[in-house]
């Protein structure tokens, strides 16, 4: 059974925690700066989009 989840609430769900317990790392900011990107809906948008659908397609296709 696939779960499937929007972009936006993943990494909101996640930036709220990295900031709640104050550990916002280097990989909590980069969890941030995503979901800045995908709410604000900007220009590089679209570019951060694609290498985000691009590593999760690598993934997919490293575990099938």
């Amino acid at each position: 059974m696939a779960l499937s989840i929007s972009a936006v609430v993943l990494f909101g769900i996640l930036t709220f925690f990295l900031v709640r317990s104050r550990s916002l790392t280097v990989s909590g900011a980069a969890v941030a700066f995503l979901f800045g990107f995908f709410v604000a809906g900007t220009g590089a948008q679209k570019v951060v989009y694609a290498v985000c659908k691009s590593a999760a397609d690598a993934i997919t296709h490293l575990t099938a």
